[in-house]
Protein backbone atom coordinates (compact mmCIF):
# COMPACT_ATOMS: atom_id res chain seq x y z
CA UNK A 1 0.00 0.00 0.00
CA UNK A 2 1.35 3.59 -0.91
CA UNK A 3 1.31 6.17 2.21
CA UNK A 4 2.14 9.70 1.41
CA UNK A 5 5.47 11.37 2.19
CA UNK A 6 4.38 14.31 4.60
CA UNK A 7 7.22 15.33 6.27
CA UNK A 8 10.99 14.28 7.68
CA UNK A 9 11.42 12.75 10.94
CA UNK A 10 14.29 14.50 11.81
CA UNK A 11 12.23 16.94 14.32
CA UNK A 12 13.24 18.93 17.39
CA UNK A 13 10.92 19.25 20.22
CA UNK A 14 10.12 22.65 19.16
CA UNK A 15 9.15 21.87 15.51
CA UNK A 16 7.11 18.53 16.48
CA UNK A 17 4.54 20.41 17.88
CA UNK A 18 4.40 23.15 15.37
CA UNK A 19 3.94 19.89 13.32
CA UNK A 20 0.84 18.87 15.14
CA UNK A 21 -0.48 22.63 15.31
CA UNK A 22 -0.07 22.64 11.63
CA UNK A 23 -1.34 19.46 10.41
CA UNK A 24 -3.92 18.95 12.62
CA UNK A 25 -6.10 21.52 10.42
CA UNK A 26 -5.45 18.98 7.48
CA UNK A 27 -7.78 16.13 9.59
CA UNK A 28 -11.00 16.16 7.62
CA UNK A 29 -13.88 15.33 9.25
CA UNK A 30 -16.07 13.75 6.48
CA UNK A 31 -19.19 10.79 6.72
CA UNK A 32 -18.85 7.55 5.73
CA UNK A 33 -20.74 6.98 2.64
CA UNK A 34 -20.47 2.79 3.27
CA UNK A 35 -19.49 0.33 5.79
CA UNK A 36 -15.92 -0.43 5.48
CA UNK A 37 -15.57 -4.59 4.70
CA UNK A 38 -11.70 -4.64 5.78
CA UNK A 39 -10.48 -2.87 8.87
CA UNK A 40 -6.87 -3.00 10.16
CA UNK A 41 -5.45 -2.74 13.23
CA UNK A 42 -2.18 -1.52 14.03
CA UNK A 43 -0.42 -1.67 17.55
CA UNK A 44 3.23 -1.42 18.45
CA UNK A 45 5.97 -2.89 21.16
CA UNK A 46 9.22 -2.22 22.64
CA UNK A 47 12.04 -4.92 21.79
CA UNK A 48 13.16 -6.80 24.94
CA UNK A 49 16.11 -4.82 25.33
CA UNK A 50 14.36 -1.85 24.42
CA UNK A 51 16.39 -0.46 21.69
CA UNK A 52 14.09 -1.12 18.78
CA UNK A 53 10.13 -0.75 17.79
CA UNK A 54 7.77 -3.22 16.11
CA UNK A 55 4.76 -2.94 14.47
CA UNK A 56 2.48 -5.52 13.54
CA UNK A 57 -0.71 -4.64 11.47
CA UNK A 58 -3.57 -6.86 10.31
CA UNK A 59 -6.30 -6.88 8.29
CA UNK A 60 -9.66 -8.26 8.78
CA UNK A 61 -12.46 -8.55 6.39
CA UNK A 62 -16.18 -8.58 8.13
CA UNK A 63 -18.20 -11.54 7.04
CA UNK A 64 -21.57 -9.47 8.37
CA UNK A 65 -22.63 -6.49 7.26
CA UNK A 66 -23.81 -4.02 9.84
CA UNK A 67 -26.61 -1.51 9.61
CA UNK A 68 -26.60 2.33 9.84
CA UNK A 69 -26.11 3.84 13.19
CA UNK A 70 -28.75 4.50 15.05
CA UNK A 71 -29.35 6.35 18.38
CA UNK A 72 -31.88 8.61 20.03
CA UNK A 73 -29.60 11.98 19.89
CA UNK A 74 -29.35 12.79 15.75
CA UNK A 75 -26.28 15.63 16.58
CA UNK A 76 -23.99 13.93 18.39
CA UNK A 77 -20.97 16.94 18.89
CA UNK A 78 -23.61 17.66 21.76
CA UNK A 79 -24.89 14.27 22.73
CA UNK A 80 -25.50 13.44 26.32
CA UNK A 81 -25.17 9.61 27.63
CA UNK A 82 -26.15 7.49 24.79
CA UNK A 83 -26.32 3.62 23.47
CA UNK A 84 -26.56 1.53 20.77
CA UNK A 85 -29.08 -1.51 21.04
CA UNK A 86 -27.13 -5.13 21.04
CA UNK A 87 -28.53 -5.18 17.15
CA UNK A 88 -27.72 -2.36 15.96
CA UNK A 89 -24.07 -3.16 16.47
CA UNK A 90 -22.85 -5.76 14.23
CA UNK A 91 -20.21 -9.28 14.45
CA UNK A 92 -20.19 -10.36 18.45
CA UNK A 93 -17.76 -13.21 18.11
CA UNK A 94 -14.32 -13.80 16.84
CA UNK A 95 -15.83 -15.98 13.76
CA UNK A 96 -17.67 -12.67 11.98
CA UNK A 97 -13.93 -12.17 10.92
CA UNK A 98 -11.54 -13.42 8.70
CA UNK A 99 -8.10 -12.33 8.51
CA UNK A 100 -6.94 -11.09 5.20
CA UNK A 101 -3.66 -10.34 5.63
CA UNK A 102 -0.47 -9.64 8.38
CA UNK A 103 2.48 -7.19 8.02
CA UNK A 104 5.28 -6.39 10.42
CA UNK A 105 7.84 -4.11 10.78
CA UNK A 106 10.98 -3.28 13.08
CA UNK A 107 13.23 -0.27 13.56
CA UNK A 108 15.72 1.22 15.68
CA UNK A 109 13.90 3.73 18.10
CA UNK A 110 15.31 6.73 18.01
CA UNK A 111 12.98 8.77 20.20
CA UNK A 112 12.00 8.52 24.19
CA UNK A 113 8.43 8.60 25.18
CA UNK A 114 7.24 12.30 25.24
CA UNK A 115 3.79 12.88 26.44
CA UNK A 116 2.23 14.47 23.73
CA UNK A 117 4.40 12.91 21.06
CA UNK A 118 3.92 9.51 21.05
CA UNK A 119 3.60 9.47 17.46
CA UNK A 120 6.58 10.61 16.50
CA UNK A 121 7.91 7.45 18.67
CA UNK A 122 5.39 5.39 16.47
CA UNK A 123 4.39 6.82 13.12
CA UNK A 124 7.46 6.06 11.32
CA UNK A 125 7.71 2.00 12.31
CA UNK A 126 3.37 1.66 11.63
CA UNK A 127 4.19 3.27 8.01
CA UNK A 128 6.61 1.10 7.02
CA UNK A 129 4.30 -1.90 7.79
CA UNK A 130 1.73 -0.24 6.59
CA UNK A 131 3.57 -0.10 3.37
CA UNK A 132 3.75 -4.05 3.15
CA UNK A 133 0.27 -4.74 3.04
CA UNK A 134 -0.79 -6.14 -0.62
CA UNK A 135 -4.51 -5.20 0.21
CA UNK A 136 -5.76 -1.60 0.78
CA UNK A 137 -7.89 -1.44 3.72
CA UNK A 138 -11.00 0.56 3.45
CA UNK A 139 -10.19 2.12 7.00
CA UNK A 140 -7.82 1.57 10.41
CA UNK A 141 -8.32 1.20 13.69
CA UNK A 142 -5.64 2.51 15.77
CA UNK A 143 -4.62 1.65 19.95
CA UNK A 144 -3.99 5.38 20.45
CA UNK A 145 -5.69 9.29 20.44
CA UNK A 146 -7.06 10.55 17.13
CA UNK A 147 -8.02 14.23 17.79
CA UNK A 148 -8.79 13.69 21.86
CA UNK A 149 -5.54 15.06 21.95
CA UNK A 150 -4.23 18.31 23.94
CA UNK A 151 -3.28 19.66 20.03
CA UNK A 152 -5.79 17.84 18.50
CA UNK A 153 -3.14 15.65 16.75
CA UNK A 154 -2.53 12.28 17.87
CA UNK A 155 -1.01 8.75 16.58
CA UNK A 156 -4.18 8.18 14.78
CA UNK A 157 -4.51 11.65 13.19
CA UNK A 158 -1.08 11.77 12.15
CA UNK A 159 -1.23 8.38 11.07
CA UNK A 160 -4.52 8.97 9.30
CA UNK A 161 -2.90 12.15 7.01
CA UNK A 162 -0.32 9.50 5.50
CA UNK A 163 -2.68 6.71 4.81
CA UNK A 164 -5.10 8.81 3.51
CA UNK A 165 -7.78 6.30 4.69
CA UNK A 166 -10.07 6.71 7.67
CA UNK A 167 -9.09 6.33 10.27
CA UNK A 168 -10.32 5.86 14.10
CA UNK A 169 -8.69 6.48 17.36
CA UNK A 170 -9.27 3.80 20.04
CA UNK A 171 -7.34 4.47 23.34
CA UNK A 172 -7.45 2.49 26.30
CA UNK A 173 -7.09 5.93 28.75
CA UNK A 174 -7.96 8.95 28.60
CA UNK A 175 -5.05 11.59 27.53
CA UNK A 176 -7.38 14.96 27.87
CA UNK A 177 -10.54 16.26 28.14
CA UNK A 178 -13.23 15.53 30.93
CA UNK A 179 -16.50 13.02 30.87
CA UNK A 180 -19.15 11.34 32.14
CA UNK A 181 -19.08 8.12 33.03
CA UNK A 182 -20.96 5.84 30.55
CA UNK A 183 -23.86 3.25 31.32
CA UNK A 184 -22.16 0.05 32.46
CA UNK A 185 -24.12 -1.35 29.80
CA UNK A 186 -22.00 -2.53 26.48
CA UNK A 187 -22.95 -0.18 23.58
CA UNK A 188 -23.27 3.32 25.71
CA UNK A 189 -21.40 5.89 25.38
CA UNK A 190 -20.57 9.49 26.30
CA UNK A 191 -18.90 13.08 25.26
CA UNK A 192 -15.02 13.27 25.44
CA UNK A 193 -15.17 16.99 26.15
CA UNK A 194 -12.39 19.70 26.50
CA UNK A 195 -13.86 22.61 27.49
CA UNK A 196 -17.22 23.39 25.20
CA UNK A 197 -15.88 21.23 22.14
CA UNK A 198 -16.76 17.47 21.97
CA UNK A 199 -13.41 15.89 20.98
CA UNK A 200 -13.98 11.99 21.27
CA UNK A 201 -16.50 9.24 23.23
CA UNK A 202 -15.88 7.39 26.11
CA UNK A 203 -17.70 4.03 24.86
CA UNK A 204 -18.17 0.57 26.80
CA UNK A 205 -17.37 -1.91 24.59
CA UNK A 206 -18.10 -4.81 27.52
CA UNK A 207 -20.66 -4.60 30.33
CA UNK A 208 -19.31 -3.15 33.58
CA UNK A 209 -15.74 -3.24 32.19
CA UNK A 210 -13.83 0.51 31.56
CA UNK A 211 -14.89 2.24 28.39
CA UNK A 212 -12.71 2.89 25.68
CA UNK A 213 -11.68 6.51 24.47
CA UNK A 214 -12.49 6.62 21.01
CA UNK A 215 -12.05 9.55 18.68
CA UNK A 216 -11.82 10.81 14.67
CA UNK A 217 -8.11 10.35 13.43
CA UNK A 218 -9.02 11.38 9.52
CA UNK A 219 -11.88 10.96 7.14
CA UNK A 220 -14.86 9.61 9.25
CA UNK A 221 -17.54 11.61 11.96
CA UNK A 222 -17.61 10.74 15.64
CA UNK A 223 -20.59 8.75 14.99
CA UNK A 224 -18.67 6.96 12.45
CA UNK A 225 -16.12 5.82 14.96
CA UNK A 226 -18.20 4.67 17.59
CA UNK A 227 -20.43 2.82 15.19
CA UNK A 228 -17.17 0.79 13.50
CA UNK A 229 -15.76 0.44 17.35
CA UNK A 230 -18.80 -1.15 18.19
CA UNK A 231 -18.91 -3.58 15.10
CA UNK A 232 -15.49 -4.71 15.17
CA UNK A 233 -15.81 -5.58 19.09
CA UNK A 234 -16.84 -9.07 20.12
CA UNK A 235 -16.84 -10.27 23.87
CA UNK A 236 -13.41 -8.58 24.50
CA UNK A 237 -13.06 -4.68 25.82
CA UNK A 238 -10.59 -4.24 22.39
CA UNK A 239 -11.98 -4.45 18.79
CA UNK A 240 -10.80 -7.26 17.38
CA UNK A 241 -8.46 -5.27 15.00
CA UNK A 242 -6.42 -4.44 17.55
CA UNK A 243 -6.66 -7.14 20.01
CA UNK A 244 -5.04 -9.52 17.48
CA UNK A 245 -3.01 -6.96 16.48
CA UNK A 246 -1.87 -6.71 20.23
CA UNK A 247 -1.38 -10.28 20.20
CA UNK A 248 0.79 -10.88 17.03
CA UNK A 249 3.23 -7.80 18.32
CA UNK A 250 3.55 -9.60 21.41
CA UNK A 251 4.57 -12.39 19.33
CA UNK A 252 7.21 -10.78 17.86
CA UNK A 253 8.57 -9.03 20.75
CA UNK A 254 9.56 -12.52 22.25
CA UNK A 255 11.49 -13.45 19.07
CA UNK A 256 13.36 -9.88 18.60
Amino acid sequence: MQTKKLHNWNLSYAQAIALQKQFCERVQFVELKKQPQTIAGIDCALSKDKQRIISAVIVLRRKASCGKLQTSQKNLPGFGSASLRRDEWGPTQSSDFEIVETTEAIEKLTLPYIPGLLSFRESPVCIAAVEKLKNEPDAFLIDGQGIAHPRRFGLASHLGLFFDKPTIGCAKSRLTGTYEEPAPEKGSFSPLKDKNETIGAVVRTRGNVKPLFVSVGNKCLLEDAIKITLDCTTKYRIPEPTRLAHQLVSKLKLKA
